[in-house]
């Protein structure tokens, strides 16, 4: 599960900073300024990507045996500026949780 966790973790920040540059300089530049060029390049790379950010969330879901709607409210989680990132926070933090003989362990000073 371990590799189905890191693809995830991956594809999440790379969807979220996407889906930033879409909503924070595309969109800005598309309806305030008349230039759709950073839409109509980006628009298109961030539905490829949130494709495989859905394959990705489905593959971890069904490993870790998720229920159906927090598999549903992680798949979601892309398509909201910023919350994939702490979507991908939460998910780690659930899968750590699940196995605990696998999450970092810390030093005690």
């Amino acid at each position: 599960m371990g590799a189905a966790l890191t693809r995830y973790r991956v594809i999440a920040w790379i969807v979220g900073v996407v889906l930033i540059m879409l909503v924070v300089i595309g969109m800005p530049l598309k309806y305030g300024f008349d230039n759709p060029v950073v839409v109509e390049t980006i628009g298109p790379s961030h539905g490829f990507l949130y494709m495989v950010y859905l394959a990705a969330a489905f593959d971890l879901s069904r490993r870790a045996d998720w229920p159906l709607k927090r598999m549903l409210a992680v798949m979601l989680a892309g398509t909201v500026p910023f919350v994939s990132f702490w979507a991908e926070r939460r998910v780690s933090h659930w899968v750590h949780e699940a196995r605990p003989e696998r999450a970092p362990q810390t030093v005690a000073g």
